[in-house]
């Protein structure tokens, strides 16, 4: 049967429910060039506000799938799961560079592919571009083999990867359709599904860091996300009104999370994220019989190091310094300028405006305004307090990182406003605030 763009269109324009056949010819269409961006943006909007029921969502998730490569471990003899996490995004959130050595290290097999920052929320591919050396472009030969060889391999889209999702949502970031439940879905699932998984955690954050800053949209897309996925799926709704860990800016969260896997220092809330994410994995891909086993398993690996040897062979394999662990204070770049932020006030530490926080750092040059822009590895924050903390005038907030007195002037003034203190004590966030499965 023959299809036209511009009938599929109208369809969903008038709230039709489209079938299959529809929407693989639509699918591949983007995939190929022959639906034009304007086509591609009238259908965006058009599912922007007619939405999409469940069986269209599923397929329209599988055609996404569908229009490039889907890898294929069975050659590979694997002799664990195929297992990964995704997190819609955050302000310090580094937590990905330490679950997968730590699922590699209880025994499953981790292909992540991520990506680069998103407004003012940090990427991980740009993490791992402030260690010198580390290719996040391997070739597919390179990527299984670090898989099977190290059991873990974080890297970046490649062009087969749901080509159709790369085209897709070039569009609707400029056409005001990014937040659209059915189609964030499916952006999410083509690319995860596409690494031939065994099981799937969502990191689903919610708070004024979160794309979902409504705890209510953050379970609606929870539950999409794992009524969709065709693999073992469950979603963990995570709190994001404070910066996760100690510090936010690439090469910062990369030498915390060598910390953090060395056992220099782990911040609770970062360890909690971590500890519950990597359990419900191990879950997922069937490597321990109950949660408590796994937080013991989890801990195990931490605590004996062989979590740390498996990012440090990571990062080998894929180009990086055979020494990094070692010795980070040798490759990763640091700012000019090191200066405390002091807060105005005494009290206990009562909100974090963590977009605005999240926007300083890409202020610094520590992520992109417009997608040419390079960026600087060296800034950010590091040593920052947290909601319920008590702060005196001489306790840092944070400190910023920064090349030039203007910008450390500029995001001294940003810190300040964003958090804001209270002279009742606090009580500190829930962190963990729901799971859908």
């Amino acid at each position: 049967m023959t299809f036209l763009p511009q009938e599929i269109i109208k369809n969903k324009r008038d709230g039709k429910v489209l079938s299959q056949g529809e929407i693989d010819f639509f699918i591949q269409g983007i995939a190929n060039n022959t639906v034009s961006e304007g086509q591609i943006a009238a259908f965006a909007m058009a599912v922007f506000f007619q939405g999409m029921n469940a069986q269209e969502r599923i397929d329209f998730t599988q055609s996404m799938v569908k229009s490039g490569d889907v890898m294929d471990w069975s050659d590979m003899n694997l002799n664990g799961p195929i297992l990964d996490k995704h997190s819609t995004g955050g302000v310090g959130d580094k937590i990905s560079l330490m679950l997968a050595p730590i699922i590699a290290a209880c025994g499953g097999y981790v292909p992540m592919i991520s990506g680069r920052g998103l407004g003012h929320t940090g990427g991980t591919l740009d993490k791992f571009d402030a260690i010198p050396g580390y290719n996040a472009t391997p070739d597919n030969s390179l990527f299984r083999q670090t898989v099977k060889e190290v059991g873990c391999a974080i890297i970046g889209q490649t062009a087969n990867l749901a080509p159709a999702d790369k085209r897709f949502y070039a569009t609707r970031d400029i056409t005001a359709t990014v937040d659209c439940i059915p189609l964030i879905t499916a952006s999410i699932l083509s690319k995860k599904l596409a690494e031939g998984l065994d099981g799937l955690v969502m990191d689903v954050k919610t708070g004024n860091g979160a794309f979902m800053e409504n705890l209510d949209d953050a379970k609606e897309l929870a539950q999409a996300i794992v009524d969709v996925s065709s693999v073992n799926t469950t979603a963990i709704i995570t709190d994001m009104s404070q910066v996760i860990g100690y510090t936010a800016g690439n090469a910062l969260e990369v030498s915390e999370t060598i910390d953090y896997l060395t056992g220099k220092s782990q911040e609770p809330v970062l360890h909690q994220l971590v500890e519950t994410l990597c359990s419900q994995m191990l879950l997922q891909g069937k490597l321990v019989n109950n949660f408590d086993e796994a937080v013991i398993k989890v801990n195990k690996v931490i605590k004996n190091g062989q979590a740390a040897e498996k990012f440090a062979k990571m990062v080998s394999a894929l180009g990086g310094p055979i020494d990094l662990l070692e010795n980070p204070d040798k490759y990763l770049v640091k700012a000019k300028i090191t200066q405390p932020i002091y807060p105005q006030q005494t009290g206990y530490v009562n909100t974090m405006d963590t977009r605005m926080i999240g926007m300083a750092v890409v202020e610094l040059g520590g992520g992109r305004k417009v997608a040419t822009n390079a960026i600087d590895y060296s800034v950010g924050f590091s040593h920052f307090c947290h909601v319920g903390d008590k702060v005196e005038l001489d306790t840092p907030l944070a400190f910023v990182h920064a090349n030039t007195q203007e910008q450390v002037d500029a995001s001294t003034v940003k810190l300040q406003k964003a958090i804001t203190i209270r002279q009742e004590k606090v009580h500190r966030p829930v962190v963990i605030l729901n799971k859908i499965s």
